[in-house]
């Protein structure tokens, strides 16, 4: 079996990379085209996917059984534009049509579950409720790949939507460190909320058992949660959070997304990641936990290796 992984570079792809040669599978990476579009829905994105020439991809993915999309651009906090939808919502029905058109057997694309937004629970259906342009990006991206996948019956394809992934070496996992072992780290009382926080290793494990599987696969594997709640997410990452009153934790969201839509939203990042913080959000065990495909736990060794790193900084900063 051969794979492709696009943005095999990246913080991503480069751990899928490293799963699969650790596995003894033979793969390679090539970057992603670069995209632009200003398509704003699901079938404006399938005309564009449609008018774009596919030869060149198609041509770099023959001989190829599996293809691993983990381009995109990462940009929780961008303001839109025509590059954000062409990475994240155009290229994936582009790299559809490549992909059956170079005869590979599954497309595994990686998005974010962020598509839902602040839904009590995440799932794995096709419901999206994004708040941010980068959201908004992610579940078109998810939408114009359900449109070309209905027009490529041979390609098998799974969207997988990962949570919040972290990993060594990653500045949004320091930073989550340095928040934790701050004055601002703190729980919504008592503090046992599910976090839907993981780590980019088991996301890199459950895409290589997706690929492997040989059996049909669903639309979307949403990636199982690693058993941390928002108090031990903070205490593995060298946190001593204190427990704020829920009732004054939810004011303060409401708060700030107040203030966020009079600054036409662009402080919904900001917020959501102290809703986040304070409250987690739960998630359903989902397909690959009832196919026992869930890969073993691992955050609780990236959080405490990212503390340790911080640590030695700061003495290192001091001396």
């Amino acid at each position: 079996m051969s794979w492709l992984v696009l943005g095999g570079s990246g913080f991503v792809g480069s751990a899928v990379l490293q799963a699969l040669r650790s596995a003894g599978i033979d793969a390679r990476s090539i970057p992603a085209p670069r995209l632009t579009t200003s398509a704003g829905t699901p079938e404006a994105l399938l005309d564009a996917a449609l008018g774009t020439d596919t030869t060149a991809l198609a041509a770099a993915i023959e001989g190829h059984d599996v293809v691993v999309n983990a381009a995109g651009l990462a940009t929780p906090s961008a303001a839109g534009g025509k590059d954000l939808l062409g990475a994240n919502a155009l290229l994936p029905a582009v790299l559809a049509r490549a992909a059956s058109a170079g005869g590979a057997r599954r497309l595994v694309h990686l998005s974010s579950a962020a598509v839902q937004g602040r839904a009590p629970v995440l799932d794995e259906t096709d419901t999206v409720q994004p708040f941010s342009a980068y959201s908004r990006s992610k579940a078109l991206g998810e939408q114009a790949l359900d449109l070309t996948a209905v027009r490529e019956p041979a390609l098998s394809v799974v969207t997988v939507r990962a949570t919040s992934v972290q990993g060594t070496g990653r500045p949004t996992t320091a930073a989550l460190a340095r928040l934790a072992r701050s004055p601002l780290a703190s729980v919504a009382s008592p503090g046992t909320a599910p976090s839907p926080i993981t780590s980019v290793e088991t996301l890199a494990e459950l895409v290589l058992a997706l690929g492997r599987y040989e059996g049909p696969v669903p639309a979307r594997v949403l990636q199982p949660w690693e058993g941390l709640t928002v108090r031990t997410v903070l205490e593995a990452a060298g946190g001593h959070p204190r427990a704020l009153p829920p009732a004054l934790c939810r004011a303060a969201v409401t708060g700030g997304y107040a203030l966020s839509s009079l600054l036409r939203g662009r402080l919904d990042g900001h917020v959501r990641r102290v809703e986040l913080m304070w409250f987690g959000q739960d998630q359903v065990p989902g397909w690959a936990v009832d196919q026992g495909l869930a890969p073993g736990a691992r955050i609780r060794e990236v959080l405490a290796e990212a503390h340790a790193a911080g640590t030695g900084d700061a003495v290192a900063a001091r001396t």
